[in-house]
């Protein structure tokens, strides 16, 4: 198993998840986040003044997925959530030893 964890633009966030929907993607964690990569935020003017955003809005996705599921998963969200421009977000995998389904203790891959 794999935890998958996608920072990605809010924008783009209703089509990464219609198209995860699509392939059958079942269940993931979302969580509005503030950060920055390369691109350092922004400078705004408000009311006259001029201050820095230097932590933008992003969306948080976060998934444990069957190890078959995982590549379809990945091309899934490049392929949705790219717009070609600095900020697109990252995605970060990493293994999972062990999951535990709460309401009735089954483990492993039947616990997602």
């Amino acid at each position: 198993m794999m935890k998958l964890e996608a920072v990605i633009q809010p924008s783009r966030f209703e089509s990464v998840k219609d198209a995860l929907r699509e392939i059958g993607v079942e269940g993931m964690t979302v969580t509005e986040v503030r950060g920055h990569g390369r691109q350092k935020g922004h400078t705004e003017v408000y009311r006259g003044r001029e201050y820095t955003v230097d932590l933008l809005p992003k969306i948080k996705l976060e998934m444990v997925l069957p190890d078959v599921l995982v590549n379809r998963v990945v091309d899934t969200i490049l392929k949705s959530a790219k717009t070609g421009k600095i900020g697109d977000g990252k995605i970060f995998l990493s293994r999972v030893d062990e999951a535990i389904r709460i309401r009735n203790e089954e483990r492993g891959e039947n616990a997602l």
